[in-house]
């Protein structure tokens, strides 16, 4: 018997969860032999410690939809303050609590009101913004990247993404992935999946005539 479409879309949305948790945990294995002085290092994230941006990922673990939306309305709908606020609340009173906070939820299943795709994205590209600024290097499954540069070429959705390659052809040159036409960009999967939601550091590991427009974008955030 061919399975329905939501039975798909259950199967796909249990194996996604399996990968989140399986990068949650490397995540918190790579860094629980850091320093303490490495953890205010500046992350990718602009004006964030990579401490403050693995305490963001708790946060975001934590927040079912009943919360993301009470938070809304108590800030406002000021997004950038709500998520200020959220860290916050995660980022315990040293380096030891806030990754002992984010290894209590690795397994979490809980998320606001967003694609769980865009929740393997926060966990990937999120910690590509700790661990790059560290000289930690992860092989990713090429399975979860071509997943992940899929769904962001037809999104805006959380980051910007499908608007900041628009007129531009992607090619991944160790895996399947490509998309779009007009001036190209072929890398490695996983920068292009960077340079896609802004990561302009990125670029550095791409080629093509179309590594310059995408740069410009990266510096300018896309509408």
């Amino acid at each position: 018997m061919t399975p329905s479409r939501d039975q798909q879309r259950t199967r796909t949305a249990a194996t996604t969860w399996e990968l989140i948790h399986a990068e949650r945990a490397a995540l918190a294995d790579d860094l629980a032999a850091l320093g303490e002085g490495w953890w205010t290092t500046p992350s990718l994230c602009a004006g964030l410690s990579v401490r403050e941006v693995l305490a963001h990922l708790t946060a975001g673990a934590s927040l079912n939809p009943v919360r993301w939306m009470a938070g809304v309305i108590r800030w406002r709908f000021d997004f950038d303050r709500m998520v200020a606020m959220r860290l916050a609340e995660q980022l315990g009173a040293d380096a030891a609590e806030t990754l002992a906070r984010f290894r209590g939820v690795v397994t979490s299943t809980v998320k606001a009101p967003i694609p769980v795709e865009a929740v393997l994205g926060e966990v990937i590209v999120h910690g590509e913004d700790i661990r790059r600024p560290l000289g930690i290097r992860r092989e990713y499954p090429i399975g979860a990247l071509t997943g992940l540069a899929e769904y962001y070429q037809g999104t805006d959705m959380v980051v910007l993404a499908q608007g900041r390659i628009g007129g531009l052809r992607l090619a991944a040159v160790d895996g399947p992935f490509a998309t779009g036409s007009g001036a190209l960009v072929s890398g490695p999967t996983l920068a292009l999946v960077m340079a896609m939601t802004g990561r302009e550091t990125y670029c550095d590991e791409l080629s093509g005539e179309g590594v310059a427009i995408l740069r410009d974008r990266c510096r300018t955030p896309v509408k």
